[in-house]
């Protein structure tokens, strides 16, 4: 893996994984939410192949992707990408913590599998971010197989980057889908986006990265850094305030 931006030198070197780790680091001394998302996505814009984002990975992604992992505090999710990617907890734990950082569902139904592997093969519950209309047995049943399930009066970003905040989950990692990264969009609360491009024209009727209401106001973002492995392109873009 190599930089391309900021400008390295005369000739491409090699990133360690030291520098790769300083490269993505989250700003020093949050006092609230940072919110980071993460997607890949093919040449022509689908977010996936088959309906599953694994078919457009690479060694360089998944490099990327534990690091952002190890160096969050919390790992934020849509339902509906969980049962599609079959979510089970994270391995690695957070940098400077002995346990890795919690799920975190926004799920207005709470229509998750309690014996799915997001509550068998974890080695810390889900937080499963959920309302009062959802079924009180079915929050009952994802509570009973080890779910930390709060109920918010709004599932919207606001609310849902409280209920973090409160919980001093400052370091936000979301993985998706492009319904939740929509709304963060709406609600101008993305502050970093990083986005792989893998080198592959898929076509189909795949979706892309975000979708939401029509009329959001656009947000301009500033290319903090551009990585370089085998055809891949690794970005990664902050808000530009």
């Amino acid at each position: 893996m190599q930089r391309l931006w900021p400008t390295p030198g005369s000739e491409l070197s090699e990133i360690d994984d030291s520098t790769l780790a300083a490269t993505y680091a989250y700003p020093a001394d949050l006092d609230g939410p940072y919110v980071r998302v993460n997607f890949v996505s093919s040449l022509d814009g689908a977010v996936s192949v088959d309906g599953r984002s694994g078919g457009l990975g690479s060694e360089a992604d998944k490099r990327v992707f534990g690091l952002l992992r190890r160096l969050t505090d919390v790992i934020l999710v849509g339902a509906g990408t969980v049962r599609a990617e079959n979510y089970r907890g994270a391995r690695r734990p957070t940098e400077g913590r002995s346990t890795p950082p919690p799920i975190a569902v926004v799920t207005g139904s709470a229509n998750l599998d309690p014996e799915s592997p997001l509550f068998t093969d974890t080695a810390v519950p889900p937080i499963i971010l959920t309302l009062e209309s959802a079924p009180a047995q079915q929050r009952d049943r994802l509570a009973a197989a080890g779910g930390d399930v709060v109920v918010l009066e709004r599932l919207d970003p606001r609310g849902v980057l409280g209920e973090l905040d409160r919980r001093g989950l400052h370091r936000v990692l979301c993985e998706g889908g492009p319904g939740l990264h929509g709304d963060l969009v709406a609600a101008d609360a993305v502050d970093e986006l990083c986005l792989t491009l893998a080198p592959l024209l898929v076509g189909g009727e795949a979706g892309r990265i975000a979708h939401g209401a029509p009329g959001t106001p656009t947000r301009a973002m500033s290319l903090a850094s551009a990585l370089h492995a085998d055809d891949t392109l690794l970005l990664r873009y902050r808000r530009t305030r």
